[in-house]
């Protein structure tokens, strides 16, 4: 097992203040695993939700956990929503001596009255499959090209690992999806899910996907905010400042796992993405996953005008704006772009983040970074 102490202590600190914490992330990125970890360090009592008989003994919840105190884990908590207004009751009391922990494998604008039965007691901790911390910088390449799932990087070889993700994709749409009470088909939603693969990188235009998949825009931004919800797609939004320029407003899309994305361009082993059109795009969206799993930042963007100036990403931290250009070169250079961007937008830094082995300034605020060293942003 790889060890993971950045999501425990930020958990453990979570606990600490609030008697209901939120681990919301994908199916099968380690939630779990991650949970059993936390649990054999305190009394604990655990319910599976996907387990009969743990949904059985929640069948009355307030019998089941008045009682109970310490520690309580409850897995695929988006399986029985009820349990949201119980929880607040419970944690209401003045001798409940419980802390909760919930899993889930879906936001909270999926499962209704999350954040609303629980205002101002919970708190959320987001979580992916692995980053380069965790598996080592030196395999980086391994990372990008399996993906973060833990079942997707650790498997024997790549054929394994490859139907790993066929699997998980069939499933994710014909069981996970429906139990979340949406009815769309697994068949429509694939579709359109391959055509964010197709369009990953770039900005979301609505009425070109309704188009293609013979829907509304509304449609068409339904399944979108479903797929977001779920974790497999990030929608990148724009920053806009008070400039006299016309900037982009739309979002960038991204599937937030190389791996699936690669599985959903049909590239099952490293050499055909070394190829594929889609190369810069792919090491683009992975290095942006890298960057917010260690700076864990979630309010970030990117910035793009219509005349041509962009930056991929945009992150605001510790007071100052950090801006990251994604190249997938050996020799990365300042461009045009990054000059009006930095003038724009008033950065503090900007950091081309590469594949290459050595780190370097190109300018006092332009600094060439080797995913190698991403750790020290």
């Amino acid at each position: 097992m790889i060890d993971r102490p950045h999501y425990i202590s930020r958990i453990e600190t979570a606990l600490r203040h609030n008697p209901v914490v939120a681990m919301l992330g994908p199916r099968q990125c380690g939630k779990t695993t991650l949970s059993r970890v936390i649990s054999r360090q305190r009394k604990c009592e655990y319910f599976d939700l996907e387990d009969p008989v743990d949904l059985s003994r929640l069948s009355s919840p307030l019998l089941a956990l008045g009682d109970l105190s310490g520690l309580i884990i409850i897995d695929e908590v988006q399986r029985k929503p009820d349990l949201f207004e119980i929880l607040r009751v419970l944690v209401d009391r003045p001798q409940t001596e419980a802390k909760f922990l919930l899993l889930g494998s879906a936001s909270p604008h999926l499962v209704r009255g999350v954040s609303e039965s629980l205002a101002g007691r919970l708190a959320f901790v987001d979580m992916s499959g692995f980053d380069v911390r965790e598996v080592g910088l030196e395999n980086f390449s391994i990372l990008w090209s399996r993906g973060s799932f833990p079942r997707s990087y650790l498997a024997p070889s790549d054929k394994t690992s490859y139907r790993w993700r066929n699997d998980f994709i069939k499933t994710f749409l014909e069981r996970d999806i429906p139990q979340l009470g949406i009815s769309i088909p697994s068949l429509t939603l694939r579709r359109f899910w391959t055509m964010i693969a197709h369009y990953h990188g770039q900005v979301w235009n609505a009425s070109e996907f309704a188009r293609s998949i013979g829907r509304s825009e509304a449609t068409a931004r339904r399944y979108l905010d479903i797929l977001s919800g779920a974790f497999v797609i990030r929608q990148l939004q724009p920053w806009h400042e008070n400039l006299k320029k016309r900037q982009v407003k739309s979002p960038k899309v991204y599937i937030r796992d190389s791996g699936l994305l690669h599985t959903l361009l049909s590239l099952p082993k490293t050499d055909g993405i070394l190829m594929h059109p889609k190369l810069g795009a792919s090491w683009e969206g992975f290095a942006i996953e890298q960057v917010l799993a260690i700076t864990e930042k979630q309010d970030v963007y990117f910035w793009a005008t219509h005349a041509g100036a962009e930056l991929d990403l945009l992150v605001f931290k510790d007071g100052k704006r950090l801006g990251f250009e994604i190249k997938y070169t050996d020799a990365p250079k300042i461009t045009k772009s990054m000059l009006i961007a930095t003038d724009d937008l008033k950065l503090d830094q900007i950091y081309i983040i590469y594949p290459g082995r050595k780190s370097y300034p190109l300018d006092k605020h332009i600094y060439v970074m080797s995913i190698l060293d991403i750790d020290s942003i």
